[in-house]
Order: C-alpha cells, then structure tokens, then sequence
C-alpha cells in the first residue's frame, strides 16, 4: 500500500499579514475563524481504482473512541452527518445498499474523543544556590542540592472525525483481513456544530477527486 497524505489547511490570507508581524501578537491563532482552524486529512491506497467500486454500505450508527473504548451511537449530530456523508458518496456515483446485501465498500465512521494525562517532574535547580549566595552548583559550606517531588500534571485532548472507506469486495481471506482503502480525518474548531456538517464534508470530497464510481 502506498499511502498519499494531504492536508488542507484553510487559512485565510489578507492584507493584515504585515500588521499582524508589527503588533508581535503571542498567539497568531487566536484569531482565526472556526473554518480557518479546520484541516482535513485525506489518504488513499494508491494501486486502487475507486471506479471498480460501485456499491457501499454504510451503518447507521457512529462508533465512539475514547481511549481504547468503543461504543455506537446514533444521537445528536451523528445522524445527519450519516446521512450527508451518504448523499457525497450517491453523487460520486456510488450505490448505497443495506448492511443484508452485500456491498463493493463498507463505510465507517467514528469520533474520536482520546484525553491523555501526564506528568512531569520539576527539580529544584543547583543554580539557585547562587542567587542566596551559596557559591552556585557545588554548594557552599557543606550545602548541596536534592530534588524534591515538585511535579507538574498536564492533559491533552484530541477530537476529531475519522472516515474509512474498507474493502469488501476483496478480502484476505488467507488473513481473515480488510483492508482500508481510503480514510479522511477532519479537524480543527466547530468540527462538531451541525452548521458545518455540509462544509466540512464538502471539503473532503474535493480533496478526494478520485473517490469516484463514474470515471
């Protein structure tokens, strides 16, 4: 498999760019709109002929990560996200039948919601010894410097859209496995308002030209 990476990063560029270098704003990305935060990641085996694909079968539910924890759910903004995703695929030429028929393609879709806890150390630093005037690292009059457990705890989140497109029409059957033959990840701010359903996906399929049954 070899894969094709590209992200589309949606920045607007203006003519503010030289007032935003002479002001020395901290944090260029404060001010960029929810749209301009967005990126989409799309990747492609590239040996595979997406028109020899002509069916796809897509479940009704969206599978939720969160740390390793998977569970479906088909509430909120999940459905029409479904059912938007299914109208790309139609357009692109693309049949969707139910999940007792059987399909060319199997569509999946998760949100990933992973948080990460972590934690660093902070030692106290032989250097301060210098700045009471106890002759710096070395220590002065029989001082010397231990590190006490002084630690800083941090958490990271990551949220985002996952799609994968996943061959079924030729499985290894040797293996007993599928493989995924395009994915799209999106990220970025306002990701997860049902105003953005409609942009966010047609982004995607732009980026993805080739994901087309009627070449």
């Amino acid at each position: 498999m070899k894969p094709i990476f590209r992200i589309l990063l949606w920045v607007a560029i203006g003519g503010g760019i030289g007032s935003g270098i002479s002001s020395c704003r901290p944090d260029a990305l404060s001010d960029l709109t929810p749209e301009d935060s967005q990126v989409f990641i799309t990747n492609r085996d590239q040996s595979v002929n997406f028109a020899a694909y002509k069916t796809f079968s897509l479940p009704d539910s969206v599978v939720q990560i969160s740390n390793d924890q998977a569970q479906l759910s088909n509430t909120g903004l999940e459905p029409p996200f479904l059912n938007r995703l299914a109208q790309e695929l139609t357009n692109r030429g693309y049949q969707r039948v139910s999940r007792k028929d059987s399909a060319d393609l199997g569509v999946a879709v998760m949100l990933v919601n992973n948080s990460y806890v972590g934690v660093s150390s902070m030692p106290f630093s032989p250097y301060y010894l210098d700045y009471w005037g106890y002759g710096g690292l070395g220590g002065w009059g029989g001082y010397s410097p231990y590190y006490p457990s002084y630690y800083s705890f941090y958490e990271v989140s990551d949220t985002y859209w996952l799609i994968q497109a996943i061959d079924l029409k030729h499985p290894n059957t040797t293996d007993k496995e599928l493989k995924v033959v395009w994915q799209a990840q999106i990220r970025g701010n306002g990701i997860f308002d049902a105003a953005s359903i409609d942009s966010i996906l047609t982004r995607v399929f732009e980026q993805s030209a080739y994901l087309r049954a009627n070449q």
